[in-house]
């Protein structure tokens, strides 16, 4: 069986793809992952399934995503595939034409809740565009994934549509964990609004420690700005975007990892993100949102210090009890090891496998 996956990234780090198409391949489908390309796209690695970007004119806002929903309806349009799969509802609708038009399977994979996204919170205009889209599109999809149950549960609250949940977990092989010398509070993931970014980098005035930003977005100027108006430059490093095989040399040996969201919208108090998983797969306690999925998790292993709010002062005192309590940071870390043998893709990839071979 032939499948075809599309995306809005340049396929460079996009580690769940990877995992997802992977998976898929050494179960014996013919897997293609397809993206675009932007003017500083690294070369490709080689993987086990094909990769394909696509050249746009523009790199952002509605025209882009006018420009690049053409061009990828064209070329799906003269793909020969049995399954056409969207990952989130930015790219739901050639696929939905192009597997009409054919006769064919089609899929969504709602890695997001993309209505609700912070990003749109203050754009009604543009939500209710996209909103739009997802009702025109998802009830006519024939088969649905998404990352947590807080999403299974406002999709299908929806829409008469069966989603199933495949985690967006890691692999369950630990990295070594020589810590830093010096307390390291690590950051990894996109640096955009309600991460609690601004927040954390303010309470590193009081913090004894260093603050490690991997990755980029839409605030890291902003960021950047504030680390200059506090005089702090020598807490905080932004290492931008980080390779993954790097990234999980440098995720080990951090102090404390944040997995932090605003309650702006459902997409962020239902979400269960992949760096939460990345950090308890290499033994990092983390400090954490209070949100259901993650309070669910930490109640059967305790790999997080919850905190109710992304607020300044819950933020410096959650991390400075995790940095004056080494007994419970070694607890926490302990629990990280027990949870990565039983939660990791290894097992995961199997309901994810299934949903293929049910086809």
């Amino acid at each position: 069986m032939k499948l075809c996956f599309t995306v809005t990234n340049d396929l460079t780090y996009d580690q769940r793809m990877d995992r997802i198409c992977t998976a898929l391949a050494n179960a014996g489908f013919e897997v293609e992952l397809v993206g675009r390309k932007k003017r500083n796209s690294q070369i490709l690695k080689e993987k086990q399934f094909v990769q394909k970007r696509l050249n746009c004119w523009f790199s952002n806002g509605k025209i882009f995503y006018l420009e690049y929903n053409f061009r990828l309806f064209l070329y799906l349009l003269f793909s020969a595939k049995d399954v056409y799969c969207a990952i989130d509802l930015d790219t739901i609708i050639p696929n939905l034409w192009v597997a009409k038009l054919k006769g064919k399977k089609l899929g969504y994979d709602a890695h997001e809740y993309f209505t609700e996204m912070e990003e749109l919170a203050k754009r009604p205009f543009t939500k209710r565009i996209w909103k739009m889209v997802e009702r025109f599109a998802v009830p006519k999809v024939n088969f649905a994934y998404t990352i947590s149950n807080g999403y299974k549960q406002l999709f299908e609250t929806e829409y008469p549509i069966n989603f199933e949940v495949i985690r967006n977990v890691g692999y369950k092989n630990l990295y070594p964990s020589t810590k830093s010398e010096k307390p390291v509070i690590l950051y990894q993931g996109a640096v955009n609004v309600g991460r609690g970014l601004e927040e954390t980098i303010e309470a590193m005035q009081n913090i004894d420690a260093k603050l490690l930003i991997c990755g980029s977005g839409d605030i890291i100027d902003q960021l950047k700005a504030l680390v200059n108006q506090l005089g702090i430059n020598n807490k905080v490093e932004f290492k931008g975007y980080v390779a993954p095989d790097e990234l999980k040399k440098i995720t080990p040996t951090a102090t404390i990892g944040l997995t932090l969201f605003t309650n702006e919208g459902l997409h962020n108090t239902n979400s269960l993100c992949n760096r939460f998983f990345d950090y308890y797969l290499a033994g990092l306690p983390q400090l954490t949102i209070s949100y259901n999925e993650y309070i669910a998790f930490n109640q059967q292993f305790e790999v997080a210090y919850l905190i109710n709010k992304v607020k300044l002062s819950e933020i410096e005192e959650g991390i400075n009890f995790m940095l004056q309590n080494p007994d419970y940071l070694a607890k926490l870390s302990e629990n990280c090891r027990a949870a990565a043998k039983l939660h990791n893709w290894e097992e995961e990839q199997q309901k994810l496998v299934a949903i293929y071979r049910n086809l």
